[in-house]
């Protein structure tokens, strides 16, 4: 691969039609940097959603609370907070979808079609936004943040708020500080809601105290949830391998109490709005100090939770973490050690800097290598073929049914971890055919005209010969774009 190749396709997002290849690939690339928006026109008038899920999660207990008043008046109800209904409600075939919609109440029924339209928008917006972008480094750069703090649509509440997240804690912080990220992004009523943090209450709270008394006569009793608290530690800064123990966890999550979504009518008198959309509800907080990672944490309400946050993006654990998956997402599944170390240092070195992270991974030498050692997983490589082609018609629904058939819709990751970032999990054969079969329905609807002159543009200097000759021999212009979307060029990076 040529330099400019390697910017164009490792980088980014391949080539646009009309676009040309950089003559300064360094340099390109940083003044994407510099030029990135992180609100460009489909994200600039989303409406504001912050209350949604709370209002999501009212109705659900209201159903909860008439089914126990009155069992037999209730043919269907909504889900449990912790239940996948509202994903399984979305996923089926559409006559089992339909069936299982109608089987909900009104009230929730409606508002859970409101969310999944929420969702389908926010997510086809992404693509659009990916597609469309003259600063196409950064996007990636947004979907690898993204990822990082990865949150699902399939939980009670999340479709409002999973796209809201990745726009407003993520875009934001691209090229801030790492602990500015880092507090966005867990304590965002995405996070808040996918990790159960929303109904973690200090046992020793004003809360937990009355929660007590009440379990004592209707048996639920709500304490600490360790989810967000465990995440944080072992997927968003440290590592599974940082040093931190079982006591860490659980003194972490008592630090964490309190910080809740709003909207939520049982507290709303006790809480008190935060930056990014979360509250906090200081009665639901566990008082006291806390000690994690041998360090002690006077008890500052909020601030405390924040104390321990800007410590953790700072840990030096932390650092070679965030260097060892940013390399291993640019350059191979199995990154360059000296790679890894660049990053590390830099990080260290800018205390988090994720502009100047950035920069070193643009200038290091070991990121421009000539063979093509990244699989593309499948929204990459729609993302290309969408830019390469022109393809920009595709409404909603087919943006978001592209991406079901491909296995890869955006905020579905299967786990907190997020999407994997290795080719054993893109590569089988099912996933292959599914891009074959999609590259020739695109290609029967786009122009092929001077394709070969394109795919030059499109990978200069990098073009190998068996791919041209596949494109001369094509029996149609469709046949050779259908061919092209799929070349190895196409599908490795």
């Amino acid at each position: 691969m040529s330099a400019a190749s390697i910017a164009l396709n490792r980088f980014g997002y391949g080539i646009t039609p009309g676009q040309r290849a950089p003559s300064d690939p360094k340099a390109d690339l940083l003044r994407q940097l510099a030029q990135f928006d992180p609100r460009p026109g489909p994200l600039a008038n989303r409406p504001d959603t912050s209350g949604e899920a709370g209002e999501l999660l009212q109705i659900i207990r209201r159903g909860r609370r008439e089914r126990e008043s009155n069992p037999p008046s209730m043919t269907a109800s909504p889900p449990s907070m912790n239940s996948s209904m509202s994903e399984n409600a979305e996923r089926p075939g559409r006559s089992n979808r339909s069936a299982i919609l109608e089987a909900l109440p009104p009230e929730y029924r409606s508002k859970l079609q409101e969310a999944y339209g929420r969702y389908r928008k926010d997510a086809a917006a992404r693509v659009r936004v990916s597609v469309a972008s003259p600063t196409p480094f950064a996007e990636r750069l947004v979907h690898f943040w993204s990822n990082h703090f990865s949150v699902t649509s399939g939980k009670p509440g999340t479709p409002f708020e999973v796209g809201n997240h990745e726009f407003n804690a993520i875009r934001p912080n691209l090229t801030g500080r790492f602990a500015d990220m880092l507090k966005a992004a867990v304590l965002h009523p995405a996070m808040l809601l996918y990790l159960d943090q929303f109904q973690s209450i200090g046992p020793n709270s004003t809360f937990g105290q009355r929660q007590r008394r009440r379990a004592q006569n209707n048996g639920r009793m709500r304490g600490l949830n360790e989810n967000l608290a465990r995440e944080i530690l072992e997927l968003h800064t440290l590592g599974v391998d940082g040093g931190y123990t079982q006591v860490d966890v659980t003194e972490f999550a008592r630090a964490l109490t309190g910080w809740t979504i709003p909207n939520l009518a049982r507290i709303a008198r006790f809480a008190v709005d935060k930056p990014g959309g979360a509250a906090f509800v200081e009665v639901a907080h566990e008082r006291g100090t806390r000690r994690i990672l041998g360090k002690s944490y006077k008890d500052t309400g909020a601030d405390q939770a924040i104390a321990i946050l800007d410590d953790l993006a700072a840990h030096p654990a932390t650092a070679r973490f965030v260097a060892t998956k940013l390399a291993r997402h640019f350059t191979a599944d199995d990154p360059p050690a000296s790679l890894v170390s660049r990053l590390e240092k830099d990080f260290n070195r800018t205390n988090g800097d994720l502009g100047s992270l950035a920069r070193t991974l643009v200038n290091a030498p070991e990121a421009w290598s000539g063979e093509p050692t990244k699989f593309r997983q499948p929204i990459e490589w729609f993302t290309s073929v969408l830019r390469f082609t022109g393809a920009d018609q595709l409404n909603d629904n087919r943006i978001n049914g592209v991406l079901r058939q491909l296995g890869q819709s955006p905020w579905r990751a299967p786990s907190p971890a997020g999407y994997d970032d290795v080719a054993d999990s893109w590569a089988g054969p099912d996933a292959l055919l599914r891009r074959v079969e999609l590259a020739e329905r695109i290609a029967r609807n786009v122009p092929s005209d001077g394709l070969l002159a394109r795919a030059e543009s499109a990978f200069p200097d990098a073009l190998s010969d068996p791919t041209r000759t596949w494109l001369s021999r094509a029996e149609s212009g469709a046949q050779a774009m259908g061919l092209f979307l799929v070349a190895p060029e196409m599908m490795r990076r």
